[in-house]
């Protein structure tokens, strides 16, 4: 083969040295526009794991990157006037000249030619344009990618805060955060050691805080100035240092397909991934490993379908790297969010940030932390005795208290509709799937979607609370729960709206024809699917009956001994129709603004407000987005937290945040713990309790999200129909003694230990 390759940085140097060792008679040049020791930017970092990888791939690189490395194993987070360290995560650091000058060593070692100081315009360029495989490892601003964006469709999005990539001659033996706020804002600092006597020292500050600081025409002296009196404490009399130092966004970066003919992305001209997970030269790497590998394994012959493997292989793992990145740059962007809290749990929201290191996690790599941490939050948020022995338990098992209700713990069994009612009727099947839910050891149980009048039903198979003989099966059901367990139990209601009228899911879920079918009410007359039927326009009389029938089902709640009622205004339901411009186009009182779209939602809140005892808790099941805010439609989380403030404002005592639902062009970003950040968001900056639901997996992540104080309650449905007995689970696990267990069941309880030999 003849490999022409435009840009000498990691990814295209590494890719030449592997494929040339794998193919002795392929032709490589690489073309790199600066000269041969020119760099940006000072250190490169890597974890342990992924060195592994290098190894594997050139034992001989590997051997003389790790003679450089300069090896640390702790965190050091500088945070309100203290530091707290971490240690047992593991990581290497390297001066990135260093770095490419082993690179450039190796590949002049395998006969890989070398061209600096050489700009290449493209693939017409006739040093490369016969060559078989072309590759764009030329960066953010690669030319390739540029010259085919039609084809390879980058989306790149430049984030809110301003960074400078600066050096310091200060010796680090950690990995260091320094967040500092001066009368400008907040400041924050990214900091590792890369070489003997010398670091990396990136500063970062959201657009106000920059606006503010007078940085904006700063040069690069200016900038020194300015950054080592911001941080002389901390520089304790180093030097910051310049490489081309100047202010910038960081631009998240990615495409959809990678390659074209002969032509293939790699690094950073592919896919970017924020530095503050550190991944962006791993990222490069690894293109490199399995863009050779895919030529192993198909040959040489075809290129295209050698690009298009390579491009499989690598597609799931780069997402998961830019999705953590994307929740890290997030959490950095929002760090005056966190200002308030407590330097122990800053620093494990910190830790935790990206969702690659969770609560047992952090128990396994620095158990002394999480043990502050824990003992911290229980002092905090519980006033009930500690465990035997004087030990805080994990934080979900702490109780909860909203108005006169106490939950035993934080673990909520998530609403899930069973489609098994008759006639309305809750059944034997109900008892069972709810009375196990609530014996096997969660705070609080919630019934399913339960609707409030026989139009408002999904299918045929949904529970309703509109007549005496449905109340009196709920009753049953509440009744038992509270005979034969601590656990608390919460009536969902709702109103189907445009969704409704449907069969069941298991029999295709499509929209009921003929005489089986009823109608369906929504905001205005737009069918959910496209081929579905339209709905009937409400009225105000219409509003007026629906409100009555939520008020009627309220009343029976309160009859059937409930604890709790939920309000659901989520997922394309009747009232969440009203909040989302996809589905509320009215012209009247009830649509445009979001104050206006709201008001019929509101108005049901408040008349079961006004009709629920005062003394028990009334909450609200949100979606806060639509998903399609990129898209500049939909409902967005701006409109949320309008919502959530009006029903702060109207008596609601909690708040359930979900996301989507209320159109099938929604686009949602799956993942562990996907929509926690929108109920991080609501309780920080609202002031309300949140309950998060969303890929929240077990115990690990409850954990995770209660001690970063992400919110108040999880809610789990999954992982509930797995395993109804989660909590009691998760009690053995954690060898905690004060989870109540049925007197039948204690023989399985964990018996009590010396806390000094508990894991966790």
């Amino acid at each position: 083969m003849k490999i022409a390759c435009l840009g000498g940085g990691p990814s295209g140097l590494y890719f030449s040295l592997l494929m040339k060792k794998a193919f002795p008679d392929s032709e490589i040049d690489i073309f790199e526009r600066n000269q041969a020791d020119d760099t940006f930017g000072w250190g490169v970092v890597f974890s342990d794991e992924t060195l592994s990888h290098f190894e594997e791939a050139d034992p001989e690189s590997f051997a003389e990157i790790t003679d450089h490395f300069v090896h640390w194993s702790d965190i050091e987070t500088y945070f309100a006037d203290r530091c707290i360290r971490s240690t047992g995560h593991g990581f290497c650091g390297l001066a990135r000249r260093d770095l490419l000058q082993i690179l450039h060593r190796r590949c002049e070692a395998v006969g890989v030619h070398l061209h600096f100081n050489t700009e290449i315009t493209g693939d017409d360029d006739p040093r490369v344009a016969d060559a078989d495989l072309i590759l764009g490892a030329d960066g953010i601003n690669s030319i390739l990618r540029e010259k085919y964006a039609n084809h390879f469709e980058p989306e790149i999005d430049n984030r809110v805060c301003k960074f400078c990539w600066l050096g310091t001659d200060k010796a680090l033996d950690a990995f260091t955060f320094i967040f500092l706020e001066n009368e400008a804002g907040m400041w924050q600092v990214h900091a590792y050691p890369f070489k003997d006597g010398q670091s990396t020292w990136i500063v970062e500050c959201d657009e106000t805080t920059f606006q503010k600081s007078g940085l904006e025409k700063a040069t690069e002296e200016d900038t020194v100035a300015f950054c080592e009196d911001l941080f002389r404490d901390h520089l304790e009399g180093a030097s910051l240092l310049t490489n081309r130092s100047i202010w910038r966004n960081f631009p998240t970066i990615r495409n959809k397909t990678w390659h074209h003919g002969k032509i293939v992305l790699l690094g950073d001209a592919a896919h970017t991934a924020h530095f503050s997970i550190g991944s962006g030269t791993k990222l490069a790497m690894e293109d490199a490993i399995a863009l050779k590998d895919a030529f192993v394994e198909h040959g040489t012959e075809d290129v295209p379908t050698v690009l298009q493997a390579y491009e499989d292989n690598r597609y799931v793992d780069t997402v998961k790297i830019q999705k953590a990145a994307q929740t890290s740059l997030e959490w950095f962007e929002n760090t005056s969010r966190y200002a308030k809290l407590h330097p122990l749990q800053f620093t494990f929201s910190l830790m935790t940030r990206s969702k690659r290191i969770t609560y047992d996690n952090l128990a396994e790599r620095d158990p002394d932390l999480v043990q502050q941490v824990r003992e911290w939050w229980w002092d905090q948020e519980v006033s009930k005795e500690r465990d035997e022995g004087g030990v805080a338990p994990p934080p979900m098992f702490a109780p909860f208290r909203l108005k006169n209700l106490d939950l035993s713990n934080r673990i909520v069994v998530s609403p899930m509709c069973q489609y098994m009612a008759e006639e309305g009727a809750v059944t034997d099947w109900h008892l069972v799937h709810l009375g196990s839910l609530a014996r096997g050891g969660a705070g609080l149980v919630f019934t399913e979607m339960t609707d409030v009048s026989a139009e408002g039903r999904i299918t045929f198979g949904c529970a309703g609370m509109w007549n005496d003989e449905q109340e009196q099966a709920w009753k049953n059901i509440v009744t038992w729960v509270h005979q034969n367990t601590p656990a608390k139990i919460c009536q969902q209601l709702a109103h189907a709206g445009r969704k409704g009228s449907c069969h069941l899911p298991w029999e295709g879920g499509q929209p009921l024809e003929g005489d089986q079918a009823w109608d369906t009410l929504a905001p205005s007359p737009i069918p959910f699917a496209e081929e579905g039927p339209a709905p009937r326009e409400m009225t105000e009389a219409d509003m007026k009956a629906v409100t009555e029938d939520f008020v009627a089902a309220a009343r029976r709640s309160e009859a059937a001994g409930f604890d709790m009622i939920e309000l659901h205004m989520a997922h394309g339901y009747l009232l969440s129709s009203f909040l989302s411009p996809l589905s509320n186009q009215r012209q009247d009182a009830y649509g445009g603004s979001i104050e206006n779209r709201m008001r019929f939602p509101l108005e049901v809140f408040k008349a079961i407000r006004a009709a629920w005892p005062e003394d028990r808790p009334l909450s609200v099941r949100l979606s806060a987005t639509d998903w399609l805010e990129h898209e500049n439609r939909g409902l967005t989380m701006d409109d949320t937290l309008a919502v959530a403030s009006a029903l702060k404002e109207a008596g609601c005592d909690l708040l359930d945040i979900s996301s989507a639902g209320n159109s099938p062009d929604s686009e949602p970003i799956f993942g562990r713990m996907f929509q926690v950040p929108f109920a991080e968001r609501i309780r920080f900056e609202v002031g309300i309790p949140v309950m998060c639901v969303g890929a929240v997996l077990g115990a690990d992540h409850a954990n995770t999200i209660l001690a970063a104080g992400r919110a108040d309650l999880v809610a789990m449905a999954r992982p509930h129909l797995i395993d109804p007995h989660l909590t009691l689970s998760a009690a053995v696990d954690y060898e905690v003694q004060s989870q109540w267990w049925p007197n039948s069941y204690l023989p399985a309880k964990p018996q009590p230990t010396d806390p000094n030999e508990r894991r966790r």
